[in-house]
């Protein structure tokens, strides 16, 4: 989506800041809402034009200052006065919509390298296994790579600390192994069948944040491209990706959104553009009470032929991939295959504040083409938050007919199809959700795999490797005696687990623990390779996508 808009006016920013605690100060302090439950990432317009807010009257601004000094001067006890500011600040949030939230400087940073797609570190993917480090890969050419960390490594040592044993977080490990361009960090690695630790001495350096998982083909026709968010390189991601699909004569095109949280409008409106070909097709336009419409179109500039478009989605795919789904839909391009989307249609915009903390709020509204609202309704946080388990319950992952229209307002696709607002984007072909998901053993199950794989790789990594990636994704298979070794494995770690239950799920089981294996070997691109030739979505839409136009029909 576009990029935040950055605005370095510190005077406007130093009104701000008394404005919304003296909002707080009227309110009441009231019990802030875990805002981790929404989308983390959420759509953005950029402003490039100069800001000159008109902020409103400063409402009573002395009393607040009033009350934080006698507070400080009073009071009978020491207080936090910045935790205060960040409670009172949450609280007034909360009171808007659950997508305007206020960011801390502590976090910001870590909040906006995850779209701008890039941070400083050492370069590897890792795991925190049985209290234990282990490296999954080392990016391509990052620093742990040119150093020789390798897949597989265990990292026992960071700078002098020993970091085994000690209940250590991802976070905390992320903490230790970032740091500023051009600075080094000391590592101890205990790297299987050596008997004495390796000592790495590693420069920190940029390393690209992929926003797009996966890009291979499906059969010899069909492509695949997994979009995990929409990030500053999203767009970039995307076009290296088609071209690596064309050398391979790619006609049709599966883009999977399912799980994609959202991120910046443009990149989506970007990738938009060389899947319509026609050009002027309005593709969204946004709007709000200070916010003029802005509207989003095709150039008609395509770099590439694409005959059949299918979009997956499920109730994880927000705001920037709901923006690309109705895009689609209204424009009759593609299928949109999955179950009903997120249904967040509210636009943010970042406001840098002067003690570099950061506002980020709702300015405007999108709407597609057809000129649905695609936002479910807020009024009821509680119900807002408990959305994914409300649909659970009421049958509406299981089954099409339970989706519940609140909006039964009608609109129309170009093709004139019905469709609907009010609650995200309703798919063209539905598909339910997997009923393995219900089994409560194999989601226990599935938490063990990583270490079960890491154990099992310390004899097999070599023999894997000389498969090479292609033979290991055709004729690789996890054995009998294998998965009775997981299933022991995992009913001695946990005794809730069914054997009965369990056994239910034996090819899915199986299959991710192959797909484990070729992420350890191989990569991210030979995970997914592995999890897609089992996944119904995939399945069926592959069976749909060259009679996509009978779907596509005025009913």
């Amino acid at each position: 989506m576009e990029k935040y808009s950055k605005q370095n006016h510190n005077r406007a920013y130093q009104i701000w800041l008394p404005l919304l605690l003296s909002l707080f100060s009227v309110m009441g302090m009231l019990i802030g809402y875990n805002l981790q439950k929404t989308p983390s990432v959420v759509a953005f317009e950029t402003d490039d034009k100069d800001h000159n807010l008109q902020l409103a009257p400063t409402y009573g601004m002395g009393r607040v200052e009033e009350v934080l000094r006698y507070v400080d001067n009073q009071y009978v006890d020491d207080v936090d006065r910045e935790k205060l500011t960040e409670k009172v600040i949450d609280d007034l949030l909360d009171e808007l919509d659950p997508h305007s939230n206020y960011i801390n400087a502590d976090e910001l940073g870590s909040v906006n390298e995850n779209l701008e797609g890039s941070f400083v570190g050492i370069g590897i993917e890792f795991d925190i296994l049985e209290d234990s480090i282990f490296v999954i890969t080392a990016i391509s050419d990052g620093p742990s790579d040119k150093n020789g960390i390798m897949a597989g490594d265990r990292i026992v040592e960071i700078e002098d600390s020993i970091v085994a044993g000690i209940g250590i977080t991802t976070a905390g490990v992320t903490k230790r192994l970032k740091g500023g361009k051009g600075s080094k960090v000391r590592l101890g690695v205990k790297r299987r069948r050596q008997a004495e630790l390796l000592h790495f001495e590693i420069e920190r350096d940029e390393i690209p944040l992929k926003s797009i998982d996966a890009v291979f083909m499906l059969d010899k026709k069909t492509g695949y491209i997994k979009i995990n968010r929409f990030s500053g390189t999203t767009y970039d991601e995307f076009l290296a990706g088609l071209d690596e699909l064309m050398d391979q004569n790619m006609e049709d095109l599966v883009i999977d959104l399912r799980q994609n949280p959202g991120g910046y409008l443009t990149e989506a409106t970007r990738i938009l553009n060389q899947l319509i070909q026609k050009r002027n097709e309005m593709l969204v336009y946004t709007e709000g009470k200070h916010s003029t419409r802005r509207s989003y179109e095709t150039k008609g500039i395509v770099k590439y032929k694409i005959d059949d478009i299918a979009i997956l989605v499920d109730e994880g795919s927000a705001s920037a991939s709901e923006i690309m789904a109705g895009a689609i839909q209204d424009t009759d391009r593609g299928l949109i295959v999955g179950r009903r989307s997120f249904g967040k249609g509210l636009v943010q915009e970042q406001y840098d504040l002067s003690d570099g903390a950061a506002l980020r709020l709702t300015v405007a509204r999108y709407y597609t083409k057809s000129g649905r609202l695609i936002q479910k309704s807020y009024t009821d946080e509680k119900a807002y938050h408990s959305d994914r388990e409300d649909r659970f319950s009421s049958g509406e992952l299981k089954s099409r007919d339970s989706i519940h229209i609140i909006d039964t307002t009608k609109y129309f696709t170009d093709n004139g199809r019905i469709v609907y607002g009010g609650g995200g984007i309703i798919p063209d072909v539905f598909i339910p959700i997997d009923p393995i998901l219900e089994n409560k053993s194999y989601i226990s199950s599935a938490t063990y795999v990583p270490e079960f794989v890491y154990s099992y790789l310390d004899s097999q990594r070599g023999n894997i490797l000389e498969m090479k990636e292609d033979k290991f994704i055709s004729d690789f298979k996890i054995i009998d005696a294998q998965y009775e070794a997981f299933k022991d494995y995992v009913m001695k770690k946990d005794s809730s687990i069914s054997e009965s239950e369990l056994d239910l799920a034996e090819r899915e089981i199986k299959t991710r623990i192959k797909a484990r294996v070729a992420r350890n070997v191989f990569g991210q691109r030979a995970y997914f390779r592995v999890l897609m030739q089992s996944d119904e979505v995939i399945n069926k839409t592959n069976k749909i996508l060259d009679n996509s136009e009978e779907y596509l029909k005025k009913k």
